[in-house]
Parts: structure tokens; sequence; C-alpha cells
């Protein structure tokens, strides 16, 4: 016993060896076999991890499984991915691994864990998942197939699929998709039992039909191979909460399906009307309350093809029904719906749906509506009817609607209104037919474009063929208050096609901030200056908005400036928004404005012209940081002041300009101004090193300057400023930062230089003198709150200095050439019988006059007296007349 116990011991060893050591032997080939199926059916790219063969996980079977798959499709689709999965699953006989090449590998049962399947067609009709390859000549039994399914069991586990569709403009999206079926589909005829549960989304034509509905799914199908015939019995659905039981069958053609099949709900409560809503938005509806009786039924036959589709009768029914959830205070009564769904040609665009009645009551308030929509699939024709009363602040208190704010609000209806989509979409307003009128009151109205609520008190809408009067609108928001009145072109497009709301407006206004429509923004990454107020304020211009606006507000408040008595035009549109003719009054003065601001890009720019005229300077330096940053200096001065700017760049959050990005040009005139008594670095620095201005005394009436700016510099043009008789000329540049770097150029004359230098004018004593001038260059840089000013009045004073020596040199040398000439001609002139002592005395004239002229030369010259030029000169020529003269009285 022990010896037979021992041997099947070795040999259950050897079997377990054998079911872990075999795989390896055939994995290869199983690889390869994938490999060379794939490369002969698809015409795709496919690329999988790894692929495994095992005996015990599947035994008595064999189990092959592939990791991360992943189908790539080539043009028209290159590089897009049409699947992926994180593992398939396949079992099989273990004799199927021992076939030759050329017979097929039978798979008995398929698994498939976290799939993502993309479905796409593009609009020239190409379909990604057409990626069979097309068959050559050879007949497909001429073909190795390595792979053949005789499938028993398969699972799909925790995937997903998308459809998207460019040419019907349709897109669906499949979630938490779960699907397992039993049977086999070897034998003829067979039955098929399957459990499916997912998800789905549906968008036509930007229309949600589904929007993350459940649907669940047990169907038992008899299939029938031989007519390609799939028959549904004992078959239970469910969508959200709804039960369905449904019966037919779906066959498949040569080009496409045919469809029979029909449905109903098994209750008649009310309950299930309720039960089609989502549970995200219906809750609980067990311990709900209900009345009256809710049916829906349908019934689809025909074929599916490329040209047709079934015809189908889809209808909902209730009649004198109510409900009441236990939590809340009221309750819906007196529902009566009837509406359908239907198609009679099999032609899409014959599908048409009818709601007949919607009508319920909410404690008085009376609603009726009911609309009429045919051509659903092209240019849909919409006829529809609203009638009644409706408490806004009634839909919270009857159902369990989570709102971020609450509702409130009486709208009042009498609208009928017909018209086609094209009409609304090509603005065709002569066929849109529309009357009645519709008003609301007491309503807040909430946006992410706003930053307070905009209380609307009171909107009185008159409907007419093809546009919309708004008589009344008054609202407030923050401290603004708004009162309009206009035209609006296509209030139907912006309702039900999501296109922009055209109009023409008049808005009037006691008091408008702009700070109350500021939106909030968070911060991707809060800095030091965002810990504690995470939330930063930025202005967007809506974009649904496309309109004119003729404006005119009492009070209009941006950042720190009121603006009074503002009146101007208003265009708005692609998030962009025109000014023109803006004019107000601010800073004693009036202001002109027209440009622009869009706020489509991430960061708002602007570009504008302003025309100030009798600005009070005091007060606009105060209120405009532009003009702070344009002219610093300008707070030295009071009195009025004229400009004109032209400027653009980017806005910051707080939607005031960003210095950094700002460029433009500025003209600037003085009027009636002086400077003021001001203790600025400036000023002072200037007095330490001018002292023969009185700064406080300069002439600035009708000064007028130019200037540009760009990257945060200000380049100014040369002006001329007057201070008595003498003019300053000034010239330079400084940043937005406060730097500067000026030139002053101040032409003196020589009186304001000094005693000494005046003490030389007066020995020269020579009108010309008094009149001449020099440059005094200050060099002003460094910082405006801490400048550094540096003078060459020191040079200047010593040039003058040598200018007014060589003029005396000069007219001492025109004197004294002057009385030796008077001296030569009396010489010459004399009677030679003149005695020798007359020429004495002549001689020692002259030589007095030399003395004289070299003492005072002396007197202000540094040099040596036997070495001055000047003297020189006039000993040599004197020596030259007087050698000359001796010559002649030798002859």
């Amino acid at each position: 016993m022990k010896k037979a116990l021992k041997i099947f011991g070795i040999i259950l060893i050897i079997i377990i060896l054998a079911l872990i050591a075999i795989p390896y032997i055939f994995q290869g080939r199983i690889q390869e076999l994938v490999k060379q199926s794939i490369n002969q059916n698809l015409n795709a790219k496919v690329e999988f991890s790894d692929i495994n063969l095992s005996f015990i996980q599947n035994f008595p079977k064999a189990g092959i499984s592939l990791s991360n798959l992943e189908i790539i499709n080539n043009a028209p689709f290159k590089d897009e991915t049409l699947a992926i999965a994180k593992s398939i699953s396949f079992t099989m006989s273990v004799k199927e691994l021992f076939k030759s090449d050329n017979e097929p590998i039978v798979i008995n049962s398929i698994y498939i864990n976290e799939a993502l399947i993309t479905l796409k067609t593009d609009k020239f009709e190409n379909n990604n998942y057409d990626i069979t390859k097309a068959s050559d000549n050879a007949s497909a039994e001429e073909k190795p197939a390595h792979f053949n399914f005789s499938i028993k069991d398969y699972q799909i586990k925790n995937s997903a699929l998308t459809y998207l569709d460019e040419l019907s403009k349709t897109t669906a999206h499949i979630t938490e998709f779960n699907h397992e079926g039993h049977g086999t589909f070897t034998s003829e005829v067979s039955e098929l039992d399957t459990d499916t549960h997912f998800n789905i989304s549906l968008n036509i034509e930007n229309t949600n039909y589904l929007n993350n509905n459940s649907i669940k799914l047990d169907a038992l199908i008899d299939v029938d191979l031989n007519q390609n015939k799939y028959t549904f019995k004992e078959n239970k659905a469910q969508i959200n909460q709804l039960p369905i039981h449904f019966d037919g069958y779906v066959k498949l053609l040569d080009n496409g399906q045919e469809i029979a099949i029909t449905f109903e709900n098994p209750e008649t409560d009310f309950k299930n009307f309720l039960a089609l809503v989502p549970e995200t938005y219906s809750k609980s509806i067990e311990q709900v309350k209900t009345t009256g009786d809710f049916k829906i039924k349908g019934m689809v036959n025909g074929q599916l093809t490329e040209t047709t589709i079934p015809q189908f009768d889809i209808s909902m029914v209730s009649n004198h029904a109510s409900f009441q959830y236990p939590d809340l205070p009221k309750g819906v009564k007196n529902i009566s719906i009837d509406a359908l769904i239907k198609n009679t040609t099999g032609q899409t665009d014959d599908t048409y749906l009818d709601l007949n009645t919607l009508n319920f009551t909410i404690d008085r308030d009376v609603f009726e509506a009911a609309a009429h929509v045919k051509n659903l699939t092209k240019n849909m024709l919409v006829d529809a009817q609203v009638h009644g009363v409706l408490n806004l602040a009634n839909i919270s208190k009857v159902y369990p609607v989570d709102l971020y704010h609450k509702l409130s609000g009486i709208l009042k209806a009498q609208i009928n209104t017909a018209f086609d989509m094209n009409a609304i979409e090509t603005n065709a307003y002569e066929r849109v037919k529309s009357n009645g009128s519709a008003s609301l009151s007491g309503f807040t109205f909430y946006s992410e474009d706003l930053l307070n609520p905009l209380e609307i008190s009171q909107a009185q809408l008159t409907f007419n063929p093809g546009t919309v009067t708004l008589n009344t609108f008054e609202a407030k928001t923050g401290s603004s208050d708004l009162k309009a009145s206009g035209t609006i072109n296509n209030l139907l497009g912006f309702l039900f096609s999501n296109t922009t709301l055209k109009g023409q407006f008049d808005m009037n206004s006691n008091l408008f901030k702009v700070g109350d429509f500021m939106t909030e923004t968070e911060e991707d990454e809060p800095t030091k200056e965002t810990t504690t107020n995470p939330n930063t304020e930025s202005l967007k211009i809506p974009a649904f908005l496309d309109c004119t606006i003729n404006a005119k507000a009492k009070t209009v408040i941006y950042d720190n400036l009121n603006l009074k008595n503002v009146s101007g035009t208003l265009l708005v549109k692609d998030q962009k928004a025109t000014l023109q003719n803006l004019s107000s009054n601010i800073f004693d003065g009036q202001l002109m404005l027209s440009g622009e601001v869009s706020t489509k890009a991430e960061t708002p720019t602007f570009n504008v012209k302003l025309d100030a005229s009798k600005f009070d300077i005091a007060q606009s330096f105060k209120g405009l940081e532009l003009l702070q940053n344009l002219a610093p200096v300008i707070k030295l001065f009071d009195g009025k002041l004229n400009s004109k700017i032209a400027i653009s760049g980017n806005l910051n959050k707080e939607f005031t300009p960003d210095l950094n990005s700002v460029s433009g040009s500025a003209f600037a005139e003085l009027q009636s101004t002086k400077m003021i008594n001001d203790q600025s670095a400036l000023i002072s620095k200037l007095d330490e090193s001018i002292d023969f201005i009185d700064f406080e005394a300069i002439n600035l009436n009708d000064l007028k300057t130019h200037l540009e700016f760009a990257n945060g510099k200000v380049s100014v043009s040369p002006f001329t400023l007057k201070y008595k008789d003498i003019d300053i000329n000034i010239s330079g540049a400084h940043g937005f930062n406060n730097t500067v770097d000026y030139n002053m150029v101040f032409n003196v004359p020589a009186k304001y230089l000094g005693s000494d230098i005046n003490r030389l004018i007066g020995k020269i004593d020579d009108p010309k003198v008094n009149n001449i001038s020099i440059p005094v260059t200050a060099n002003i840089t460094g910082n405006y709150k801490n400048p550094d000013v540096k003078t060459d009045i020191t040079s200047s004073v010593k040039n003058l200095s040598n200018q007014l020596l060589e003029i005396q040199k000069e007219k001492l040398l025109n004197h004294g050439k002057a009385q030796i000439n008077n001296l030569i001609g009396d010489v010459i002139g004399s009677n030679k019988a003149k005695s020798d002592s007359i020429k004495t005395e002549q001689n020692n004239a002259v030589q007095k006059t030399l003395n004289d002229i070299i003492k005072s030369k002396k007197t202000t010259d540094s040099a040596s007296n036997n070495n001055s030029p000047s003297e020189k000169l006039i000993k040599n020529t004197l020596n030259g007349i007087f050698g000359k003269k001796k010559e002649q009285d030798s002859l």
C-alpha cells in the first residue's frame, strides 16, 4: 500500500511539474499563431505586453491570456487608438495545442477585462473599426484559419465604449459596462442566457437625450444560426429605476438588420415616471407618495440599413397624477402628460414628436405647455405654446434638486411660437412667428461670469414675429443698479441653439460699479499673497453677448475713480467691448474716451485713446496711477492739465493696466499752472546745486510736451521753460519704477554768475558784454525719490571768465593800438623843428599807457608778467613801430 501511494505521489508530482513546464514549451508557438492571425486578418497595429499559457488556472482546460492589448489604427485614422484592454483570456481543450499548423484551434470561452473601445466615423464616412483586410482572389476555404470559436461562456467586465459620428453629430458614451453570456453556438439552434448593465449618455446635434442613464438587461435569447435570427424571450430591462418588459427579435441581413420589438412598463403607478429620471436627480423614490397612473409603451418594426430605419411608435401617458416627497413641504398636482415620438415611413426625416399635453399645478399656480416637433434630424420644425405661472422658489420645495443657489422669482408666460431651426441659426427672422408676453419678477440670477448675483426686480418681454421687445428691465448687482429697454433679435436662438444673444439696448444707471461685475477665479497654487484669500478677481465679458448698448450713468466707479455724467456707446461682441464717444466729468474737467477692451484671451488686453480737458492736476495725480507713472513730476504743480493719450497693453487681475506691458504716446499741456511749495527730493537737490533760480517762480503757463512710452520707460521730447531771462531746455526719460535720467540746460546770462564775474564785466565796460550768456547743464539720475543732481556750473563760470578776459585783452589791445597810431600820426606829421623834449614827453605818455595795460593784465591773469602772449604781442608791435620811427628820423 505504501508503495502504491509512493508511486501515485511520484506520478502526481510529475503531472504537476508537467502542467507547469509544458506551457513554456507551447507558449512560443501560441504567440506565433496569434501574431500570424492578427497580421493575416487585421489592417491595424496590434501590440500586447505579454502572452501566457496555463494548464492550472482553468484545469482541465488550457488557458491563454494577453496582457495590455492595444489596437492602433492606420490611415485615415493614423495613430488613433481603437481599443485597449488590460487583459483578454481564452480557454480551450488541451488537445488543441497538439494540432498541426493547418488545423484551427477551437476557443471555448473568452473573458475581457477593463476594455476601452472608441468607434468613430469621420465626415468622409470612414469608419475606424473597418480594420479587417479585404479578401483576395483565393477563397476563404483555401486560407488557413488559426483560430475557430465554439463559445460556451464569455464575459466583459468594467469596460467602456465611446461612439463618435461626425456626419450625424452623434456622440454616445457607455460606461461601467458589464456583460456576460452562457450557452453555445455550436448547434444550429441554441439558447443564450445574458446579463447586462451599463450607464449611457447620448447627444445628437448638441441635444442631450440621455445623461448617464442606467440600463439593466436580463435576457434569454434563442439563437438560430441558419437564419441569423436572435429572438428575445423572458426579457426584463430597467431604465434608471423604471422596469420594462420586452419581446421580439433581431435578424441579421446582408445590408443591415431586421428588428421587431415591443415593450412596455409592467406597472402603471405614476412612481414609474419618477423612475425615468436618473437617480442622481430623483433620489430615492420608495417613500414618495403618488396618485394617478403612468404608462410607457412602444414598438420598433422594420429594417435598419444605410438608407432606412425601423418604424416606431413610443408613447407616454399620464392622467390626474400627483407626487410629493416625504421630506419636502409641497407637492405637484393635476399632472397630465400625453407625449409620443413616432415614425411611420422608415425614413429618418419623417420622425416627429408630439407633446400634446404637459400640465401641472403647484399651490395655485397652473402651468400648461404643448409642443409639436417635426423633421427632427434635419431642419427641425417647432410649434409650441406655453401658458401659466411658475413660482421658481417652489421647485426646490417639491423636488429634491441640488442647487448651488436658492431659486426665487415669479415667471409668467403667454407665448405662442412657430419656427424652423434653420431660421434661428441664419437669423431669418421673417420665418419666426411668435406672439405673446412673458415677465419675470423677484428673480436672482447666478453666473460664473458675475461676482455678485444679478437681482432682477422686474423684466417684461413682448414676443413679436422675428424679434422680442424688452419693455422693462430693472436689476441690481452689488451696489450697482441697471435699467434697460431695447430689442432682442434672437432670443430663441440663444435658448435653443446656443447662439449669441443679439440686440440693441438703452441702459441707464444711477451707480455703476465695475467691481460688482468681477468674477472670482481660484489660483492653481496659492502664493504668500493668496494664502489667506485664495480668490482673485478678474472681469470677463460674457461670450454670449453680441449687442449695442447706449449707456448713461450718473456715477461710474472704476478702481478709485469716480466718473460723473457718463454717456457713450458700448459695442459688445466676441468677448470684446468697444467704447465709442464715451464722455465723463472727472477731476473738475472733461474726459473723452474711445477704444476697446478684450477678455477673450487668458490675459485681458486694451487699446484706448483718452482726451482730457482741464483736469485738476492735484486730483488727477492722486486718482490716476497711469498719470503718476507717465509724469511723476506733475505732482509738484498746481493748475489745469490738457492731455491726449493713446495707450495699449495688458490688464491685470484687478482689470487695471499692467504698466510693464503698456506702450503708446501722450501730449500734455499745462494751463494756469504754478509750482507748489513741496519738499520733494528733486527740488531740494536742484536748489542745492543751482542757486540762481527760484524753481517755484518758473513760468509754467502753456507748457506743452510730447511723451513716448514702452517697456516700462517714458521718453520725453525736448521742451523749454522760462525763468525771467533764463531759458531752461529739458529732455530725457524716466521709468515706471521711478528711475530718472534727465538733462536740464540753463542758458544763464553772465550777470547771474557771481560778484567776481560782475566786477570783471564792470571793468570791461562794454554793453555787449552785459548780454553774454553761457549754458549750464544739470544731469539728473538715480531714483525720483532720491535723485542725484550734477551740474557743470564751475567749469561754465571758468569758461566765462576766460572768455571775458579775452574780450578785455582784445579791448585793451585795440585801445593801445589806437593810441599808438595817434602817436605815430602826430610824430610823422609834426615839424622836424620840434624840440626833443616834446618827443620825450610823448614817449613817456605811451610808456605809461603800456604800464597801465600790463598792470591791469597782471591783476586778472595768473601767468607770468613777462611771458604773457598779449604783453609780448603789444611789446613787439610797439618795438616794431618805434624801430621804424627811429629809422625814419635817422633818414
